[in-house]
């Protein structure tokens, strides 16, 4: 009779551990709370608030910056992501229509990289669209800039600039435009051009030891208040997201695509160690303490690089994932109620201040990918 009335005791008190287990989740309760940052849906969700936000900026203000502008084609390639992840065709076709509304054109200065970084946005919406005069003028341009040897010297001096990669930022900008031409035309002239001209200017000013680009010629030598070498953090953010970005459209069996990967894990590691405890990157690398608040254009282009290797198997999880949930924070706490993405450093050169209403498009063009690739990687890893 004891036994039995044990065993009774069992039954009843599992039965009520069922019926309570049922109820929370009637009831929506789960014993672990979902996470409210890192979930795919919050994460569109805060993009689309920023992307929209943008949207009716451009709508009540007009352009800050011509259409055509370096900082414009930044933001682009974030819009488009927003549209690929977000399946809402209105990023879409604000793209169409602003490249509706310069015939398909470049900027007017013809080989200056940030005078054709918009041709990446055109290749994107002709592979998705098909139309050929969304490609035909760059296609053009694109011909003439890998008939010429780009034999000068990268000083910084007699407006090289505006005919050579001679400073890193170039690396965002022109060699991505050529690389994303060479898929979509299925033309590897363009993407071998990008290559050779990638590595001229890596030679120049990616430092070996520090793995890390000086900004330009005139930087080579320039030291932080600390001592330390000035490595500008938008500057190398621009590097590696658009190291990702060629690599993105280089075939698996292309000569250099290994080399690419090498220097790709080198500064992905480099920069991993030099993450702020406020899961930011400020404005120079080495020298925090002169910078001490947080800079999201950095942070944003370093967030979606790594992501991106992660999502693509070259870079491991369990090293670079906490990384990346630290910089996403930084960026997510960095939108404003009204979805405006703050602490963005103005156009510049080199380390700046910023503040909460610090913005700029290419800012928010690089958070826009950032959260392209972690909605990615959520979806794929059931968030």
């Amino acid at each position: 009779m004891q036994l039995n009335h044990i065993t009774a005791k069992i039954k009843l008190a599992s039965a009520l551990l069922v019926l309570s287990s049922f109820a929370a989740k009637s009831a929506g309760i789960t014993s672990k709370p979902k996470d409210t940052i890192f979930n795919s849906q919050s994460v569109l969700k805060i993009m689309e608030r920023v992307g929209d936000w943008q949207l009716q900026s451009w709508k009540a203000d007009g352009f800050k910056h011509k259409k055509t502008d370096w900082t414009n084609a930044a933001l682009y390639t974030g819009l488009f992501d927003l549209s690929k992840v977000s399946n809402d065709e209105k990023y879409d076709q604000a793209l169409i229509s602003i490249g509706d509304d310069v015939n398909w054109n470049t900027g007017r200065n013809r080989l200056m990289a940030d005078d054709y970084c918009i041709g990446q946005t055109y290749s994107l919406l002709y592979m998705k669209y098909k139309q050929p005069k969304m490609i035909r003028p760059f296609r053009h341009l694109a011909d003439s800039i890998v008939s010429l040897p780009f034999n000068e010297p990268l000083e910084w001096k007699n407006g090289i600039q505006n005919r050579e990669w001679a400073w890193c930022d170039a690396l965002f900008m022109g060699p991505t435009a050529l690389a994303y031409l060479s898929t979509a035309t299925s033309d590897l002239k363009y993407l071998n051009k990008a290559a050779s001209l990638w590595w001229k200017t890596t030679d120049y000013l990616y430092d070996t030891n520090e793995k890390l680009y000086s900004r330009d010629g005139s930087f080579l030598n320039k030291k932080e208040k600390n001592g330390a070498k000035v490595f500008w953090s938008r500057g190398n953010g621009w590097v590696l997201a658009g190291l990702e970005r060629v690599l993105e459209n280089m075939p698996a069996s292309y000569p250099d695509r290994e080399k690419f990967i090498g220097q790709f894990k080198e500064m992905a590691s480099k920069v991993a160690s030099l993450q702020q405890p406020d899961g930011s990157w400020h404005a120079s690398l080495l020298d925090p303490e002169s910078y001490p608040i947080k800079e999201t254009s950095g942070t944003g282009f370093y967030c979606y690089a790594l992501l991106w290797g992660i999502n693509h198997g070259i870079l491991n999880k369990a090293q670079y994932l906490p990384v990346i949930k630290k910089a996403w924070m930084a960026l997510v706490t960095s939108v404003q109620p009204d979805g405006m993405l703050g602490y963005i450093q103005p156009i510049g050169a080199s380390p700046d201040k910023v503040t909460e209403r610090s913005n700029e498009v290419y800012g928010t063009g690089a958070f826009l990918l950032a959260g392209s690739q972690l909605y990615q990687y959520l979806k794929k890893h059931h968030d």
